[in-house]
Protein backbone atom coordinates (compact mmCIF):
# COMPACT_ATOMS: atom_id res chain seq x y z
CA UNK A 1 0.00 0.00 0.00
CA UNK A 2 1.27 3.36 -0.97
CA UNK A 3 1.40 5.88 1.85
CA UNK A 4 3.31 8.59 0.00
CA UNK A 5 4.05 11.22 2.64
CA UNK A 6 3.27 12.12 6.25
CA UNK A 7 3.64 15.71 7.46
CA UNK A 8 3.52 16.85 11.07
CA UNK A 9 2.06 20.35 10.79
CA UNK A 10 2.12 21.02 14.56
CA UNK A 11 1.59 19.05 17.76
CA UNK A 12 -2.14 18.78 17.08
CA UNK A 13 -2.24 18.39 13.30
CA UNK A 14 -1.08 15.83 10.71
CA UNK A 15 -1.30 15.52 6.92
CA UNK A 16 -1.15 12.15 5.17
CA UNK A 17 -0.86 11.72 1.39
CA UNK A 18 -1.52 8.49 -0.53
CA UNK A 19 -0.31 7.69 -4.04
CA UNK A 20 -3.07 5.63 -5.62
CA UNK A 21 -1.40 2.82 -7.52
CA UNK A 22 -3.53 -0.14 -6.42
CA UNK A 23 -6.51 -1.75 -8.11
CA UNK A 24 -9.99 -1.41 -6.60
CA UNK A 25 -9.89 -5.00 -5.34
CA UNK A 26 -6.51 -4.43 -3.67
CA UNK A 27 -7.78 -1.22 -2.03
CA UNK A 28 -10.81 -3.10 -0.67
CA UNK A 29 -8.53 -5.38 1.33
CA UNK A 30 -8.22 -4.65 5.03
CA UNK A 31 -11.00 -2.08 5.31
CA UNK A 32 -14.64 -2.38 6.34
CA UNK A 33 -17.19 -0.03 4.79
CA UNK A 34 -20.53 0.94 6.30
CA UNK A 35 -23.66 0.16 4.32
CA UNK A 36 -23.94 3.82 3.33
CA UNK A 37 -20.31 3.96 2.16
CA UNK A 38 -20.73 0.73 0.17
CA UNK A 39 -23.75 2.26 -1.58
CA UNK A 40 -21.76 5.42 -2.31
CA UNK A 41 -18.84 3.42 -3.68
CA UNK A 42 -21.05 1.33 -5.94
CA UNK A 43 -22.82 4.40 -7.29
CA UNK A 44 -19.55 5.98 -8.48
CA UNK A 45 -19.23 5.69 -12.25
CA UNK A 46 -15.50 6.49 -12.35
CA UNK A 47 -12.87 3.99 -11.19
CA UNK A 48 -10.65 6.97 -10.33
CA UNK A 49 -13.29 8.19 -7.87
CA UNK A 50 -13.74 4.70 -6.44
CA UNK A 51 -10.01 4.30 -5.91
CA UNK A 52 -9.80 7.78 -4.37
CA UNK A 53 -12.68 6.96 -2.02
CA UNK A 54 -11.08 3.69 -0.90
CA UNK A 55 -7.60 5.17 -0.48
CA UNK A 56 -9.06 7.75 1.92
CA UNK A 57 -10.23 4.85 4.12
CA UNK A 58 -6.65 3.55 4.20
CA UNK A 59 -5.43 7.00 5.26
CA UNK A 60 -8.04 6.99 8.04
CA UNK A 61 -6.70 3.60 9.14
CA UNK A 62 -3.17 5.06 9.29
CA UNK A 63 -4.31 7.51 11.99
CA UNK A 64 -6.41 5.00 13.91
CA UNK A 65 -9.88 5.56 12.43
CA UNK A 66 -12.31 3.44 10.46
CA UNK A 67 -14.94 4.31 7.88
CA UNK A 68 -17.53 4.13 10.68
CA UNK A 69 -15.79 7.00 12.50
CA UNK A 70 -16.44 9.37 9.59
CA UNK A 71 -19.71 11.14 8.82
CA UNK A 72 -20.85 14.03 6.64
CA UNK A 73 -23.10 16.93 7.58
CA UNK A 74 -25.93 18.41 5.49
CA UNK A 75 -23.42 20.48 3.47
CA UNK A 76 -21.21 17.49 2.69
CA UNK A 77 -18.47 18.47 5.14
CA UNK A 78 -16.72 15.48 6.78
CA UNK A 79 -16.51 15.11 10.55
CA UNK A 80 -15.07 12.58 12.98
CA UNK A 81 -17.38 11.15 15.63
CA UNK A 82 -14.89 11.93 18.42
CA UNK A 83 -15.09 15.66 17.62
CA UNK A 84 -11.61 16.03 16.11
CA UNK A 85 -11.31 17.94 12.85
CA UNK A 86 -10.76 16.40 9.42
CA UNK A 87 -10.65 17.39 5.77
CA UNK A 88 -10.36 15.10 2.74
CA UNK A 89 -9.25 15.44 -0.88
CA UNK A 90 -8.39 13.32 -3.89
CA UNK A 91 -7.34 14.14 -7.42
CA UNK A 92 -6.45 11.57 -10.10
CA UNK A 93 -3.67 9.44 -8.55
CA UNK A 94 -3.29 11.16 -5.16
CA UNK A 95 -5.46 11.48 -2.08
CA UNK A 96 -4.88 13.16 1.27
CA UNK A 97 -6.36 13.89 4.67
CA UNK A 98 -5.57 16.45 7.33
CA UNK A 99 -6.58 15.63 10.91
CA UNK A 100 -6.33 17.94 13.93
CA UNK A 101 -7.14 17.68 17.62
CA UNK A 102 -7.41 21.45 17.93
CA UNK A 103 -7.80 23.37 14.66
CA UNK A 104 -10.45 23.62 11.98
CA UNK A 105 -8.70 22.29 8.87
CA UNK A 106 -9.07 22.14 5.09
CA UNK A 107 -7.01 20.40 2.40
CA UNK A 108 -6.95 20.25 -1.39
CA UNK A 109 -4.88 18.39 -4.00
CA UNK A 110 -4.93 19.62 -7.59
CA UNK A 111 -3.24 18.43 -10.75
CA UNK A 112 -1.29 21.29 -12.31
CA UNK A 113 -3.04 21.98 -15.62
CA UNK A 114 -3.02 24.76 -18.17
CA UNK A 115 -6.81 25.09 -18.05
CA UNK A 116 -6.47 27.03 -14.79
CA UNK A 117 -5.31 30.03 -16.87
CA UNK A 118 -8.77 30.18 -18.46
CA UNK A 119 -10.70 30.21 -15.19
CA UNK A 120 -8.30 32.28 -13.04
CA UNK A 121 -10.40 35.45 -13.40
CA UNK A 122 -13.28 33.63 -11.71
CA UNK A 123 -11.45 33.03 -8.43
CA UNK A 124 -8.68 35.64 -8.08
CA UNK A 125 -7.84 39.18 -9.26
CA UNK A 126 -5.81 37.92 -12.23
CA UNK A 127 -4.01 41.25 -12.73
CA UNK A 128 -1.93 40.46 -9.65
CA UNK A 129 -0.23 37.59 -11.49
CA UNK A 130 0.27 39.05 -14.96
CA UNK A 131 3.87 39.98 -14.12
CA UNK A 132 4.77 36.25 -14.05
CA UNK A 133 6.16 35.68 -17.54
CA UNK A 134 6.89 31.95 -17.24
CA UNK A 135 3.71 30.00 -18.04
CA UNK A 136 4.66 27.00 -15.87
CA UNK A 137 5.32 29.30 -12.91
CA UNK A 138 1.98 31.03 -13.48
CA UNK A 139 0.12 27.69 -13.58
CA UNK A 140 1.92 26.66 -10.40
CA UNK A 141 1.06 29.89 -8.58
CA UNK A 142 -2.58 29.90 -9.63
CA UNK A 143 -2.95 26.25 -8.62
CA UNK A 144 -1.66 27.10 -5.14
CA UNK A 145 -4.07 30.04 -4.88
CA UNK A 146 -6.98 27.84 -6.01
CA UNK A 147 -6.00 25.10 -3.55
CA UNK A 148 -5.70 27.63 -0.73
CA UNK A 149 -9.15 29.04 -1.45
CA UNK A 150 -10.61 25.55 -1.76
CA UNK A 151 -9.08 24.65 1.63
CA UNK A 152 -10.64 27.69 3.30
CA UNK A 153 -13.95 26.98 1.59
CA UNK A 154 -13.85 23.48 3.07
CA UNK A 155 -13.15 24.88 6.55
CA UNK A 156 -16.18 27.18 6.30
CA UNK A 157 -18.17 24.18 5.16
CA UNK A 158 -21.27 25.92 3.79
CA UNK A 159 -22.26 26.76 0.24
CA UNK A 160 -22.51 30.56 0.23
CA UNK A 161 -18.85 31.61 0.03
CA UNK A 162 -17.57 33.01 -3.28
CA UNK A 163 -13.90 32.38 -4.05
CA UNK A 164 -13.45 35.77 -5.71
CA UNK A 165 -15.24 37.94 -3.17
CA UNK A 166 -15.08 36.21 0.21
CA UNK A 167 -11.74 34.36 0.34
CA UNK A 168 -8.47 36.32 0.33
CA UNK A 169 -4.99 34.77 0.01
CA UNK A 170 -1.90 36.77 0.94
CA UNK A 171 0.74 36.86 -1.81
CA UNK A 172 3.71 34.53 -1.33
CA UNK A 173 6.99 33.29 -2.74
CA UNK A 174 7.27 29.66 -3.86
CA UNK A 175 10.26 29.21 -1.56
CA UNK A 176 8.17 30.18 1.49
CA UNK A 177 5.95 27.10 1.13
CA UNK A 178 3.39 28.94 3.26
CA UNK A 179 1.14 31.98 3.36
CA UNK A 180 -1.99 33.15 5.17
CA UNK A 181 -5.58 33.56 4.12
CA UNK A 182 -8.82 35.08 5.34
CA UNK A 183 -12.49 34.33 5.02
CA UNK A 184 -14.25 37.69 4.80
CA UNK A 185 -17.96 37.10 5.03
CA UNK A 186 -20.98 38.59 6.80
CA UNK A 187 -18.86 41.35 8.36
CA UNK A 188 -16.43 38.90 9.94
CA UNK A 189 -12.78 38.25 9.04
CA UNK A 190 -11.23 34.93 10.10
CA UNK A 191 -7.52 34.30 9.44
CA UNK A 192 -5.83 30.94 8.78
CA UNK A 193 -2.34 29.60 8.18
CA UNK A 194 -1.77 27.97 4.79
CA UNK A 195 1.02 25.62 3.68
CA UNK A 196 1.67 24.10 0.27
CA UNK A 197 3.91 21.59 -1.46
CA UNK A 198 4.34 20.34 -5.02
CA UNK A 199 5.16 16.82 -6.21
CA UNK A 200 4.91 14.85 -9.48
CA UNK A 201 2.90 17.57 -11.24
CA UNK A 202 0.44 17.95 -8.35
CA UNK A 203 -0.08 20.65 -5.72
CA UNK A 204 -1.25 20.00 -2.15
CA UNK A 205 -2.45 22.94 -0.07
CA UNK A 206 -3.77 22.81 3.48
CA UNK A 207 -5.13 25.40 5.90
CA UNK A 208 -5.48 25.42 9.68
Amino acid sequence: MALYKTLTVNKATKVLIWKIEESISKLQEGIVLSENSTTRLNSMKSQLHQRGFLSIRHLLKEVGYTDADLFYDEFGKPHLKNGKYISITHSFTFSAIIVSDKFHVGIDIEKQREKILKIAHKFTPFEEYKTIANVDALISKLTIVWGAKESLYKIYGKKKLLFLHHIYIEDFKFSDEKTTGEIRYNGENTAYNISFLEFEGFTCVFAY
